[in-house]
């Protein structure tokens, strides 16, 4: 099949890639010229497992293809897929001028039947706006008869395994109106889709707000879960439990598993937390509160301050002379996403108390500094305490302690005798609980996680 993918973010690189990995002609759109010439040498701007190679190997089969002809792009494809961003807008609610701005270009250039597909994360209501924005154009055209189909096909892809999740989903979402055009959008996506259901059938056909709630409310679930095991750790710090042996309990459970239930330092990324704000903004549109979601924001933005009531408890609040050594910046691993990443708020805190800092991570050193630039545009001198190390252990020399932040795999079994003789105290304050606290007791290494009984 021929397909167009509007936008190439994250999603958009990410779905159109692995279409073309699968043997269709997919040609990704995008505004940004500078974007387009990168991805046309196979360069890849964000970080994800296989994905430089898969857009390589495609570009090469001549499969994929980039450009900024957005008439090239309406005329290209019979699915036309709007993965545009929609970042939060300044009372929490979704941003959908580029989704609307891509739903009325396909319809100043479309001239046969399209399927339009919802591809980012919208609130629900999204296709009926996209729906008249496609008729509003095609009337000033005089092709008011002009048919085509809006579908609602959310994604479900997590950061640092996008890859693995779009080409092995566990369902596929279709929104589809029951009229005769959205009957023949869904007749088409089920094509697309097909290599997916081989093995079994994994695609969930609904009506097209159900799609568009199905995505945040899966988001909010997850959200949930977090915040409340963040609030068990924080009593457990309290009650002398240990959390980890908790989730343990909790998780063998059926009912509940094991699955985001692991204390830290709060989310982070492009999802959960504008996800969770652009529910509850949907919800104060229609004159109803959702006092839990509301709640999880509030644990959330308290929960990343966490480590920093830590170390504050042990060396007050003024830090000036401290030296600590941070292992990982990006919100999880497996990505160089930096949006609403803990880290941030911590390196923050750290360095206006007047602390040095190394900070290392595979990966995002270069998203970080980007970033924090403007987290520091006020006070752009303090960044000059902020140093960053090629090798973890290179971060832990003459360091007061240690910071765990992300739970990256080269950080899972340090070197104990190496760590203790770089650093000047050996402490650790983990943000992950990656460690066991009885192992660092043996070893002679002070540790503090998050809800860890020491």
């Amino acid at each position: 099949m021929n397909i167009t993918i509007i936008g190439t973010g994250y999603v958009g690189l990410v779905t159109g890639t692995c279409l073309a990995d699968l043997g269709n002609h997919v040609f990704c759109l995008d505004v940004d010229p500078v974007k387009i010439e990168m991805l046309k040498r196979g360069e890849v701007p964000i970080y994800e497992p296989g994905l430089a190679d898969m857009v390589q190997a495609n570009i090469a089969a001549e499969r994929l293809v980039f450009s900024t002809d957005v008439k090239a792009a309406v005329a290209f494809g019979d699915v036309q897929f709007i993965a545009v961003g929609t970042p939060p807008d300044e009372d929490g609610s979704a941003d959908l001028r580029y989704v609307l701005e891509a739903a009325r270009n396909i319809g100043r250039h479309m001239t046969g039947f399209k399927v339009v597909v919802d591809k980012s994360t919208v609130p629900v209501g999204t296709s009926d706006k996209v729906g008249a924005a496609i008729r509003e154009e095609l009337a000033a055209r005089g092709l008011e008869a002009q048919p085509f189909a809006v579908v609602s096909n959310p994604e479900f892809l997590k950061e640092g395994a996008a890859v693995e999740d779009f080409m092995r989903p566990d369902r596929i979402v279709l929104g589809v109106s029951e009229d005769e055009a959205g009957q023949q959008g869904l007749a088409v996506m089920r094509k697309l889709y097909a290599p997916f259901n081989r093995n079994h059938e994994r695609t969930r056909v609904m009506d097209l707000r159900s799609a568009e709630f199905t995505k945040y409310a899966a988001n909010a679930m997850l959200a949930t879960r977090i915040s409340f095991m963040n609030e068990l750790a924080n009593l457990a710090d309290r009650v002398g439990a240990d959390i980890e042996l908790v989730r343990q309990g909790i998780g063998s459970d059926p009912r509940i598993g094991y699955s985001f239930l692991y204390a830290g330092t709060g989310y982070g990324g492009s999802c959960f937390p504008k996800d969770v704000q652009a529910l509850t903004r949907t919800a104060q549109e229609y004159g109803q509160r959702l006092p839990v979601l509301e709640a999880v924001e509030a644990v959330n933005d308290t929960q990343k301050r966490a480590m920093v009531d830590k170390i504050f408890q042990r060396f007050g609040a003024d830090l000036t002379g401290r030296h600590f050594a941070l292992w990982g910046l990006a919100f999880k691993p497996n990505t160089d996403d930096m949006r609403e990443a803990p880290s941030r708020v911590l390196i923050g805190a750290l360095l206006r108390a007047g602390a040095r800092i190394t900070a290392h991570d595979p990966v995002a050193v270069e998203e970080a500094r980007r970033v924090l630039a403007l987290d520091f545009a006020d006070a752009p001198r303090l960044l000059e305490h902020l140093r960053f190390a090629s090798i973890p252990l290179q971060a832990l020399e003459d360091a007061d302690a240690l910071l765990i932040v992300t739970e990256w795999k080269a950080y899972k079994s340090p070197q104990l005798a190496r760590l203790k003789a770089l650093m000047k105290t050996p402490l650790i304050f983990d943000g992950r609980n990656l460690y066991e606290p009885w192992t660092m007791r043996e070893a002679g290494v002070d540790y503090v996680g998050i809800g860890r009984r020491a």
